[in-house]
């Protein structure tokens, strides 16, 4: 897989998992994809978080999904699991 396919398909599962067209990848994921070039991505699976944030905009109805990169603890991926995060503002 070539990095822009796997950027289209970090947007296409943002898009279906959080159910909104808006999608916009952090700066530090996708230096992350394109550290090693266009076709060597990292083999290794990514760690993201998706937040979904109200557009700055005064009468702003929709949604839009912000996809990060997160750190990865030592011990690998075996024990992690999904967790729902609710934020108070």
């Amino acid at each position: 897989m070539k990095a822009p396919k796997a950027i289209k398909e970090i947007r296409k599962f943002a898009q279906k998992a959080m159910g909104t067209t808006d999608v916009r990848v952090d700066v530090k994921l996708n230096k992350h994809i394109w550290s090693r070039g266009i076709r060597s991505v990292p083999s290794w699976r990514v760690r993201v978080r998706i937040a979904q944030k109200r557009n700055d905009e005064e009468e702003a109805k929709e949604f839009y999904s912000l996809v990060t990169v997160t750190e990865v603890p030592p011990e690998g991926f075996g024990w992690l699991g999904t967790k729902v995060i609710d934020e108070e503002d």
